[in-house]
């Protein structure tokens, strides 16, 4: 006949491999910053929501940890806290109006130039 061996809880738990947690994600991403650079660098029109409602357009001229520095045209550049900004998009109306006048200044060189 035979005897079955049954081990210990104690050699079972040892056994048992330990259930790794899973990592939160990161504080940070840095896709704020890779969306501030990719405005900066392209110079592109932006429209920036305030959580009162107002909207104030511009450009990005620079960013750190708390603010954001908005150059306008003919009116005075903004320092605006990040705390205050519902939200930013870009300005997609003034973005057609600047390429359309980038064709028509390549159109205007081609016909000099011919």
């Amino acid at each position: 006949m035979r005897k079955l061996i049954k081990p210990d809880s104690s050699e079972i738990s040892s056994l048992k491999k330990p259930k790794k947690k899973k990592t939160p994600p990161p504080y940070k991403t840095h896709s704020e910053n890779f969306y501030y650079l990719k405005q900066m660098s392209n110079k592109r029109p932006v429209i920036v929501t305030m959580l009162d409602g107002e909207k104030i357009e511009g450009f990005i001229d620079w960013y750190d940890e708390l603010v954001v520095k908005i150059r306008r045209e003919d009116k005075p550049n903004l320092l605006i806290y990040k705390h205050a900004i519902k939200y930013i998009m870009k300005d997609e109306e003034k973005i057609k109006a600047m390429e359309k006048a980038k064709e028509e200044e390549k159109e205007e060189t081609e016909e000099a130039e011919s």
